[in-house]
């Protein structure tokens, strides 16, 4: 492959909201998002590690609650910090945190029904 003309990596999450300025407002007071006009920018610079794009089959049930045919996933740098800042908005967990050799994972869904899983990236960053 050659050096130009590929992707780097996630470029964006767009989604369809009924009421945007509410689900800004919630994405804003519970995960800490620092909004603009056009949502939040994430920079990954001075990082190590990576984001992942993955398509799943169309019965999967890794979505679940939700109906959604998308489901989020945030890095996050402190999970725990962040699950008692969730809980202490009035959010509720989705099962419990789960660690793999590549991170901390948990699950909240947000106002409009999509899954979000948070990631704390742990371990081996290739």
């Amino acid at each position: 492959m050659t050096d130009r003309g590929r992707v780097l990596g996630l470029g964006g999450v767009f989604i369809k909201s009924h009421d945007p300025d509410r689900l800004k407002a919630w994405y804003r007071d519970v995960l800490g998002f620092a909004l603009d006009d056009y949502g939040v920018n994430f920079s990954l610079a001075g990082q190590e590690g990576y984001q992942i794009w993955s398509p799943f089959k169309a019965d999967t049930t890794y979505f679940a609650p939700s109906t959604r045919d998308v489901m989020l996933n945030f890095r996050v740098d402190d999970l725990d910090a962040l699950i008692v800042r969730i809980l202490a908005a009035g959010g509720q967990m989705q099962g419990d945190v789960q660690e793999e050799p590549y991170g901390k994972f948990a699950w909240l869904v947000d106002p409009d029904g999509t899954k979000i899983e948070l990631w704390q990236q742990t371990g081996d960053f290739e």
